[in-house]
This record gives structure tokens, sequence and C-alpha cells, in this order.
């Protein structure tokens, strides 16, 4: 997994707010909505670089049930690439950018990957990206197959395709909304250039077939890639770190720990600086299953001992120098989840 970390900005003013980058929220799977298929168990793993999950469904009727298991990314701007400010892979040609896989009863299974272009209504902070998988956006992939726009978050293609349209055809994205054109300025050597504003979902998917009365095993497993970056803390919080409190349920002995983990053992002039790691999952797929998780085990690695962990969540345990767990019975989530993790700038 990438890291960025920006040695000048250590000298910045404690004033200022955390820089981050963006990053994928994470999801469950998805069967539509069924009254016939119940999750039994629920086994997932939490890391800073992986994510894996382990699910026991039983099929509750006398009928065989057959439909497709669906797996969705949230939204990525198609100009990511170009701003290089998401914790993404360098070849963004490629159709799986986080190398998903899955397996049913033991077995591998063939996973389709298909793509949608949304246009959405731009960031809310208030809203986590972990909520952009119940309404991603308006769905434009029409507009850019009529149009010969590549479904692809290679920017560098898209953008040299849309230089190359003429007028009219600009003139139409602009209408739509999904472009902004820029002349450029010769005298000053600036070519001119072309910004999207779409955004690409990702959907891994196969047909699976659950037998009536039995129960069938499916695991999967994918890099993870949550957004995150330079992070400053004070305690108490500052005004502009209050919403951070609200969102991981940061209390006064988690405060006090991302302190001592963020101080800079060369000194306060020095900026106590570290990274953090913004973890968002989408739990309230699992209500897309008929009636509520039978078992639920959460697993959460925070990486390295050093690290500091928050998020709001009740029950839970610790069970090793790096791992929490959380286990509940007919569970039904309400909420989904947001983990913060903060890992001490490295020292050279």
């Amino acid at each position: 997994m990438c890291r960025f970390l920006v040695p000048a900005l250590l000298l910045a003013s404690p004033a200022l707010a955390n820089d981050g980058f963006g990053g994928l929220s994470a999801t469950g799977l998805t069967f539509g909505q069924t009254d016939a298929v119940a999750m039994e168990e629920e086994r997932l793993f939490i890391g800073l670089d992986t994510i894996a999950v382990d699910y026991v469904f039983r099929n509750t009727t006398d009928t065989d049930v057959t439909g497709e298991v669906i797996f969705p990314l949230p939204p990525i701007a198609v100009w990511s690439g170009y701003e290089a400010m998401m914790n993404l892979p360098e070849d963004l040609t490629r159709p799986d950018i986080v190398g998903f896989t899955a397996t049913v009863d033991g077995q591998p299974v063939t996973v389709a990957i298909d793509r949608i272009a949304v246009l959405e209504d731009g960031y809310d902070e208030a809203n986590p990206p972990s909520k952009q998988y119940d309404d991603p956006g308006r769905d434009v992939t029409a507009d850019l197959e009529r149009l010969g726009i590549p479904l692809t978050l290679d920017f560098a293609t898209v953008r040299d395709v849309l230089l190359s349209f003429p007028v009219e055809k600009r003139n139409e994205l602009a209408a739509l909304g999904l472009a902004e054109y820029y002349a450029g300025d010769p005298a000053n050597d600036i070519a001119p250039d072309v910004w999207g504003a779409w955004s690409i979902v990702t959907r891994y998917h196969w047909t699976q077939t659950f037998p009536a009365g039995k129960s069938v095993k499916v695991s999967h497993s994918y890099t993870n890639r949550p957004p995150g970056g330079l992070f400053y803390w004070t305690d108490p919080p500052e005004d502009y770190q209050t919403y951070l409190v609200d969102q991981y349920c940061i209390d006064t002995g988690t405060s006090k720990a991302m302190i001592k983990a963020l101080k800079n053992p060369q000194g306060d002039e020095f900026g106590n600086y570290g990274t953090s790691w913004n973890i968002s999952y989408v739990l309230r797929t699992a209500n897309s299953w008929a009636g509520p998780i039978g078992k639920f085990t959460m697993t959460l690695d925070k990486g390295d001992p050093k690290n500091v962990i928050s998020l709001c969540a009740e029950g839970v345990r610790k069970t090793g120098p790096t791992t929490f767990v959380i286990e509940k019975t007919n569970y039904t989530p309400e909420r989904d989840l947001e983990v913060l993790i903060v890992q001490p700038m490295t020292q050279e």
C-alpha cells in the first residue's frame, strides 16, 4: 500500500488543518433484497493493507435460489490519477484495482467486473465516504458511451479523447456537467486543457445458487486502500478537529494516547505530526439478506503497537498487541463503520 509522507510539511503551523488524500471505503456483499437466504455468520478482518471476509449463508427455503452476488467499490473520480491524491495503484488501466478474489465452499470463482459512470453531487463532510453506496450519483454511463468516451480510470486516455472533440461535442459535455474545458494561455506557454467531472463505480459480481435448505461458505479478500494523510492533534481538540471526535468517538483516553504517540522526540518546534488512516466499511449491506447476522465477528488490526485506533463501537476487546475483536449475535447493523488509525511519523 502507498504511504504518502511529506517531510517538508513537518514545519507547518499546528493551526493548519490536517492535510489528507482520498481513498476507498469498503462494503460487504449485496444480493438485492432476499427473504430466502440468511447470513448465518460473518467473520470480518480489517487491516491497513487487507480486508478479508468469511461468510456462511443458508437458504432457509425448500427451493433453490439463484441470483447475482455483488461487491461494489465507491465512486472514484476519473481525474483522481491526475490529482495524485488518491490511495490507488499506479496502473489504473487494469479493470481490477484492488486485487479482489472470491471462493465458494473453498473453490475459486470467476468474478466478473463491470463499471458505470456517475455524476456526484459533490463532497459533503457531513457524510463519510461509506454513505456513497446508497446513492453513488446520477448514472451517466449512456452519455459517455454515446459520446465515445471510454469507461476507464486512466485519465490520460480520457483526457486525450476529450481534447480531440470538436466544439459541438465539447459544448454538449459542458451542458451535461460532465467536463470543463480551459482555453489555456499561449503567451505563458499554457496549453488548452480539460477536466472530467464524473466518477467510475467498479462492481465485482458472480451468479450464485444457494441450494434449498443448505449452507454455502463464501469468502473474499482484497487490498485495502483507505484515505488518510498528514495528521496533527491537540488535547483538548481544536475547533476544526471536533468533527473527528464525533465521527470516531475519540474519548479522553484516546485523545491523550494520540498526543503521546505523535510527540516529536526532536521537540515541539519540529511539529507533533503523524499519519492518519480513515477506514470506512459499509456494514448495512448485510441488511439485504434475510434477517439479522446470526454470528458476527470483526477483527481490527491497527498495524503497529505504536499506532492508536479509535472507532464508535461497543464491546471492543483487545486480543493482541495490534488486534481488537468485536463479537455480536443476531446482529442488524444500523450504522456503518468508521475507523481512525493514527500512526506516528517515522523518524529518520
